[in-house]
């Protein structure tokens, strides 16, 4: 069930002090001035400057006004977020984010432990969609958490349950006690449909709010059932991982079902070298791995940004 801002605000319980990432958008302004105004003194604001469109400049001048006026510390951190080969520039800039923000509070505030982010359920079913059409597997279906740790720091999602209208009306309800008009600025990106996310925004979420009213809350749940359900499969293939050792060794990879060895090293991958193979990737591992029957068995194959080869008994993986 949705749940308003404030609502959803009232069940969220940081650790003090803790920073928000601001845009100066509207959700992100939405969210640093509930949270400057319910913990008063303990909110930190990071903004981060992409330099990836003209108005770059204007929103971070705009981030510096409205926090003076709330009285609220500002980092801005400016990234360049070039991307690699095969990987989207999305993501390329998604990354560079979260390791500027992480650097930001370690830097500059060292007692701060936990940072805010103000995606809310619109964004969440767009994720979900966007996984749906590349055909992810359970960890893109589970979409965005609402908490996890990453980098040193504990990462929240508040308002995950609450749709963006809910928020936006919120903002709109509050702006003339802001005494600062506009209070957020618009991105002028979020009109281009040559993104995948624009155009779900633009064109499917109309017609899904049309054809199924409820299919925020309802695609929420399915994403909840698929995060609970990948728990599991990740506890497992810890357990699996513990077994066939680090560097994994090819002969008690194969003592696996298939299933099972595409889980772990997925896992392997992900959680010690920070790297996810495509599917079509992983299935010429797990053929190569089946055809390792003797000594002189050469593997040698690409694997998410770096390379899966043979070394002796074992698996191991290097950057490209």
């Amino acid at each position: 069930m949705a749940l308003d801002p404030q609502q959803a605000l009232a069940a969220f319980s940081p650790g003090l002090p803790f920073a928000v990432a601001y845009s100066a958008g509207a959700d992100s302004t939405a969210l640093l001035l509930a949270c400057a105004r319910r913990w008063p003194g303990q909110v930190r604001a990071i903004h981060i400057h992409h330099g990836l469109q003209d108005a770059a400049d204007v929103f971070e001048s705009h981030a510096r006004t409205f926090c003076a006026l709330l009285q609220v510390p500002l980092v801005v951190r400016h990234v360049h977020a070039a991307h690699a080969p095969g990987q989207s520039p999305e993501d390329a800039a998604r990354q560079a984010r979260y390791s500027a923000l992480a650097q930001a509070v370690q830097t500059e505030w060292p007692e701060v432990q936990d940072i805010a982010l103000a995606q809310h359920s619109d964004d969440q079913v767009e994720t979900l969609l966007i996984a749906l059409s590349r055909g992810a597997g359970l960890p893109g279906l589970a979409s965005m958490p609402a908490h996890w740790q990453r980098l040193g720091l504990r990462w929240h999602r508040p308002w995950l349950t609450v749709h963006g209208a809910a928020v936006r009306q919120w903002l709109l309800d509050q702006a003339p006690e802001t005494d600062f008009t506009p209070c957020w600025i618009e991105d002028p990106s979020n009109a281009c449909e040559q993104f995948t996310r624009n155009r779900i925004r633009s064109r499917v979420m109309p017609a899904l709010a049309q054809a199924l009213p409820g299919f925020r809350d309802t695609f929420a749940r399915s994403a909840a059932h698929a995060a609970q359900a990948q728990e599991v499969l990740n506890e497992v293939a810890a357990q699996d991982l513990t077994q066939i050792g680090v560097p994994p060794r090819i002969q008690a990879v194969q003592q696996l079902s298939s299933a099972r060895q595409a889980l772990v090293l997925r896992h392997w991958l992900r959680v010690h070298h920070h790297t996810t193979p495509s599917t079509a990737q992983l299935n010429e591992l797990l053929q190569q791995i089946a055809n390792c029957t003797t000594r002189g068995h050469h593997l040698h194959l690409k694997s998410g940004l770096g390379t899966v080869r043979r070394q002796g008994a074992f698996l191991v993986w290097s950057a490209t």
